[in-house]
């Protein structure tokens, strides 16, 4: 008899949920990428998931909109990181500091908004979230078909933008300019370009990824918003930033490894092995952390990376 974990059915459903839980890693650990890739580091990650995650439901609870609520909580994301980017770029305070001051300020202003405008229910309130988008032809290919193709719409446009923005940084005019902010913002400068501009942009683009992200799990992946809803995902997306060595397609496979392996522990409890649930909840940040033990002294970051930039 064939165990319950090698089932056609176990395994599609287990891809499935691999890219649905890649996704909001996607999103952040791009936006987070593309920061990175300009010199600052944004450590403020969390803070801004938990608001896009909260702006979105809000928009979906109020006009039952769902792309109106990914705008508001791009917006509202770039928002965040254009406080940030004030502070590292243009004051030049520590990017740590500043960063960890924005986690918490994001967090707890999204559960002092979610408290003053629905309170405190015993049962949350719910909205209708999206639905999974089939591909006419595509989904009905067997095995391969209903989990590749029948995923929600942010899961495909987060797997179609990392060899996007690996086109944008390798291959054209503007991504080159940001690698050499990032790499050597001196050179950049005497070369013409302008290096606020560049990492103004870097930042505040990013932050709108990362609030995509938290947005996909209010108004997508649950259909709800808790203020655990994020789970440390902001900080796993920095550790992917550094697992993928700061490329987007090595990024874009990290998320897959841990989005595979966080969707491996939650069948795991449901087939009833007989395993603690905690420790199956903790498997997804060990695997992070013992990889990131590993390839940490290989890595090759950004040159000019938490280092602010002063016009002579």
């Amino acid at each position: 008899m064939t165990p319950d974990f090698l089932t056609a059915a176990f395994l599609a459903g287990l891809l499935a949920a691999m890219l649905r839980m890649a996704t909001p890693l996607l999103y952040a650990s791009l936006g987070e990428y593309l920061s990175e890739r300009s010199g600052v580091l944004n450590l403020g990650i969390e803070g801004i998931m938990s608001f896009g995650a909260l702006t979105g439901f809000l928009t979906v609870y109020f006009t039952g909109n769902l792309w109106l609520a990914v705008l508001v909580a791009f917006l509202s994301g770039c928002l965040l990181a254009a406080v940030h980017a004030v502070l590292s770029v243009t004051l030049g305070v520590s990017q740590h500091v500043s960063g960890i001051g924005l986690t918490i300020f994001g967090s707890g202003l999204a559960l002092y908004a979610y408290r003053l405008v629905i309170g405190a229910p015993i049962v949350p309130p719910q909205v209708t979230p999206f639905s999974p988008f089939e591909i006419p032809c595509l989904c009905r290919i067997p095995f391969l078909g209903p989990t590749l193709f029948g995923q929600y719409s942010l899961t495909y446009l987060a797997l179609a933008l990392a060899p996007l923005l690996w086109i944008y940084v390798y291959r054209t005019h503007w991504g080159l300019r940001l690698r050499a902010v990032g790499e050597n913002p001196e050179a950049a400068d005497s070369a013409g370009i302008n290096v606020f501009r560049v990492r103004y942009a870097s930042v505040i683009l990013g932050g709108g990824l990362m609030s995509v992200g938290g947005a996909f799990l209010s108004i997508a992946h649950f259909n709800m918003f808790t203020p655990d809803i994020v789970a440390g995902r902001g900080w796993v997306s920095i550790a992917l930033v550094v697992f993928g060595n700061w490329h987007p397609l090595k990024i874009l496979l990290g998320a897959l490894i841990f989005g595979g392996i966080d969707a491996l522990q939650l069948r795991i409890q449901t087939i009833g092995v007989a395993i603690p649930y905690q420790y199956l909840l903790l498997l997804p940040y060990l695997v992070t952390i013992l990889l990131l033990a590993l390839i940490a002294r290989r890595t090759s970051h950004p040159a000019a990376l938490l280092t602010p930039y002063r016009r002579e």
